[in-house]
């Protein structure tokens, strides 16, 4: 993405962005509600559906502190899991894993965030916009859960930066 942005002039960007995103007139949580928050496969699966042995425990630690633990099955993002069990972290995860965002940006320890996966080039300029990145920040939509994850711990970032609602204060202004 970042050869193509160079080549692109801001207002260009924005367009190419609006264009991928349909328009509707429900809010997201709306939205989310009516068609079960994603299109994904791994976003639709129901609770229990795997046994004990596939899950691995997840700890995440929200803003405010507060300890949040749940089980994840392998292959399963960490966004999914924190969708797919309801946990309350206000905002994460607002463009459904489209890379449309940072609203899921987590941060590993030193020892966990090197045995992730590498991160991609799109991932990276997403994260380039996030609040409070830190050297072993990533997307939640972009590290799936394995069985080596067992006991993981993130921790979600203070404040959130989402790509989107920027974008929209800059259409307003412009009006």
């Amino acid at each position: 993405m970042r050869p193509l942005r160079r080549g692109l002039s801001a207002s260009r960007i924005r367009l190419l962005l609006l264009w991928a995103v349909p328009e509707q007139h429900q809010s997201p949580a709306e939205r989310w509600a009516e068609r079960g928050f994603s299109s994904t496969q791994g976003l639709q699966d129901g609770p229990g559906e795997s046994s004990s042995e596939d899950q691995v425990t997840v700890h995440f630690i929200n803003r405010d502190g507060e300890r949040l633990t749940t089980t994840a099955k392998e292959g399963q993002s960490l966004l999914e899991v924190v969708v797919n069990h309801n946990l309350a972290i206000d905002g994460f995860g607002a463009c459904e894993g489209t890379l449309a965002c940072s609203t899921c940006h987590l941060i590993f320890d030193k020892e966990a965030f090197q045995k992730l996966d590498a991160i991609s080039d799109e991932e990276l300029d997403m994260l380039d916009l996030a609040y409070g990145l830190t050297d072993t920040s990533r997307l939640g939509c972009q590290v799936c859960v394995k069985k080596s994850m067992d006991g993981l711990t993130v921790r979600v970032p203070m404040d959130v930066s989402d790509m989107r609602k920027q974008l929209e204060v800059g259409k307003q202004s412009k009006q």
